[in-house]
């Protein structure tokens, strides 16, 4: 039974005949995504309190929300208050930018290859107010301390204040694209995308802080170059040799599309999302402590594989290419350009699949993209096999697939409207009892990109 079955037959028990109640039904759907945008909440936030709404008003009387309890609070009115708390005063300059899923596409990115990805309907709010005396001052909800560092100051943080060098990376990153970083600040986020869930925080921290940054000094470059400014302090300041998948989605998203990001130019273009497909996220909550080192390695040695196939990059080569010249590569070079080359075939598939409808085609091709992760590119886990296996074999679940880097993380299920909370449950129960704890498990919508507020 999908949402709106579900939803109509709830009307129907709250006394509501049969057409009634799926108009009511309707209505609510569409009133939840208004809500939604409305409150800066998650769409589920908002069904959950209409619902409640609903469910506490008497039986055939007009539904009003005046009466109800209130709403959880929105993101913006998290924002402000911590910001009050903290700082004694209200930002001037308030962004955001939403956390992304990767599609399809691992690791083609960085080795100028396509991409597809999805910016979510949650992430993390920036607010900024200048300072006149210079300091730079960083709080996040997740934190208690505060870091100051000094306008005069651009030096890597350590510790507990490393969370910091996204913020300041982009900072560093301005001048390079002649854009003036403004000097003293004080500076809150929040999010709402749940942690080590490979959404890429890092990338809609960065574009929040860009768009913040940018809009505090009354500079307003192309989106493109904001994208740069992002992925150039990943690379140059954090120290992550990323692609630029993370920050384009998060800065070119579109509500029910999906973000195509060619990697060799790069440029960005979205391809509509068919309607009946729903993508589900499953948090193992597992990270391999050496994450950052571990995709630096598989950077370099794809680096190494494209430079013993005589390319600039790997989207150069082609299978006659790599069957022409394997003997020149160490078997690890050899197994990591067979799984971006054939990642990026996949890729130029879904692409076709998802133009023509053919949704089955997709998910076969999302699990396809898996299997190589897990045995070409190795950047797989037990955790994120079993989660694969279990979803493949599930009724409504077109494919699965690793989202994100890797090493840890999250499973993304592309569905049917078959698959719901119910089946949700039962694979999560399967890995609970396999692993000893249940994933976290999150439906999502596709949203816009970065914004100012």
């Amino acid at each position: 039974m999908n949402e709106l079955e579900q939803l109509t037959a709830l009307c129907a028990k709250l006394g509501a005949e049969a057409g009634p109640a799926a108009t009511m039904a309707a209505q609510l759907q569409k009133r939840a995504s208004q809500f939604a945008a409305e409150r800066g909440v998650t769409r589920e936030e908002a069904m959950r309190y209409l619902l409640e709404v609903m469910v506490k008003g008497r039986q055939g009387e007009p539904w009003q929300e005046a009466g109800a309890s209130r709403p959880p609070p929105s993101m913006r009115e998290k924002l402000l208050s911590r910001f009050n708390a903290t700082f004694g005063r209200s930002p001037t300059v308030i962004t955001r930018a939403p956390g992304r899923i990767e599609f399809i596409g691992n690791h083609t990115d960085y080795n100028g290859g396509p991409v597809l990805g999805a910016a979510i309907d949650r992430g993390v709010w920036v607010g900024v107010a200048p300072r006149d005396d210079g300091d730079r001052r960083f709080g996040s909800e997740q934190y208690s301390q505060i870091v100051v560092v000094a306008a005069s100051e651009l030096e890597k943080q350590n510790g507990a204040a490393d969370w910091v060098n996204y913020p300041l990376g982009v900072l560093a990153a301005l001048p390079e694209f002649a854009l003036r970083a403004p000097e003293g600040l004080d500076f809150m986020v929040i999010s709402d995308l749940p942690t080590g869930a490979g959404l890429s925080s890092s990338a809609a921290l960065e574009l929040a802080s860009a768009l913040a940054f940018l809009e505090m000094t009354n500079q307003h470059p192309d989106r493109e170059t904001v994208v740069k400014i992002g992925r150039h302090a990943e690379n140059h300041f954090v120290g992550v040799p990323c692609g630029i998948l993370d920050q384009g989605v998060s800065g070119f998203g579109k509500t029910d599309h999906l973000v195509h990001v060619d990697g060799r130019g790069p440029t960005f273009s979205t391809v509509p999302m068919p309607a009946g497909a729903n993508l589900w996220i499953f948090n193992t909550h597992t990270k391999h402590a050496l994450v950052d080192g571990l995709y630096a390695a598989r950077h370099r040695e794809c680096m190494e594989a494209a430079a013993g196939l005589g390319v600039s990059a790997l989207v150069d080569a082609s299978e006659e290419t790599l069957a022409a010249n394997e003997s020149k590569l160490s078997p690890i070079a050899a197994r990591r350009a067979r799984h971006i080359i054939g990642e990026i075939a996949r890729v130029r598939a879904t692409v076709e699949a998802l133009q023509a409808g053919d949704l089955p085609r997709v998910g076969g091709l999302l699990t396809a993209s898996h299997r190589s992760s897990q045995s070409l590119f190795e950047n797989s886990t037990r955790e994120l096999d079993f989660l694969v296996d279990q979803l493949a074999a599930t009724s409504g679940v077109y494919g699965a697939r690793v989202t994100g880097g890797g090493f840890g993380g999250a499973v993304m299920a592309f569905t049917s409207p078959e698959f719901g909370e119910t089946q949700a449950a039962v694979v999560s129960k399967s890995y609970h009892e396999k692993y000893g704890a249940a994933p976290d498990v999150l439906r999502t919508q596709l949203g816009d990109g970065a914004e100012v507020i």
